[in-house]
């Protein structure tokens, strides 16, 4: 049997598509000279908009922007975020701070209060930019520099957000190897079960997956050693 290259395969399409295309040309652009002349210019006027809106990388490089603007903007980051003078800048002290803040603190969460649903380990989404990542670290309540906590909080109804426990996720970023780091309130999480998302540097913080949920590292579960302990009647 002939085996077929995609250059014949794209020639034959192209010729079954030839009669179709004909009849549609004929049928929408009309008998006459003058109604094919303007039939002919708006499909030129149509593929010229669509090639500027869908085959522009300029446009698909703005598009993409805005989301990843809107993603930052969820977590609490920005392009010009910066602590107070003399401090690092948010998006540093995210990743890790010697000041205890973004669920940096080194004393072990133990015992383990009941209203803090989500464990370290877990998959969850994020439900204002449906967002998967993993929980990594928690505080019982918002530990945060008073700049960040006022941008973030500055409402009313946000302010009830502060005494509730405070997560810190990892998320995929826009890059095959880049992280977005979130300090998220608990009402703003979901558990997620069965799930196993595909994040770098996850490795760092969890030893494997074991079909529920990433099993910690030996120095974080020094931290949380009660996030492990199986509990069905807690959930979200």
């Amino acid at each position: 049997m002939p085996v077929l290259r995609a250059s014949a395969v794209l020639q034959i399409a192209l010729l079954l598509s030839a009669v179709p295309a004909q009849y549609f040309i004929s049928r929408w652009s009309g008998s006459s000279a003058a109604q094919r002349y303007h039939a002919t210019t708006r499909l030129l006027r149509i593929w010229r908009e669509w090639r500027k809106s869908y085959m522009n990388v300029t446009a698909w490089s703005d598009w993409t922007s805005q989301q990843m603007s809107k993603a930052m903007s969820l977590v609490g980051l920005g392009q010009d975020d910066q602590a107070g003078q003399g401090s690092p800048p948010v998006e540093t002290m995210l990743f890790d701070n010697d000041l205890g803040f973004f669920g940096a603190s080194k004393t072990a969460r133990s015992p383990r209060p009941p209203y803090v649903f989500l464990r370290v380990g877990e998959v969850v989404l994020e439900t204002k930019g449906h967002m998967v990542g993993v929980v990594v670290s928690w505080d019982p309540e918002l530990r945060a520099p008073p700049e960040w906590v006022d941008r973030m909080y500055s409402g009313s109804d946000d302010t009830r957000a502060e005494k509730t426990p405070h997560y810190k996720v990892i998320f995929g970023g826009p890059g095959p190897s880049s992280v977005i780091v979130a300090y998220l309130p608990q009402t703003q999480l979901e558990r997620i079960t069965g799930m196993r998302p595909e994040i770098p540097t996850l490795e760092n913080y969890f030893t494997h997956f074991n079909g529920k949920r990433f099993v910690m590292q030996p120095w974080l579960r020094e931290l949380f050693p009660e996030d492990e302990e199986d509990d069905e009647g807690e959930d979200l």
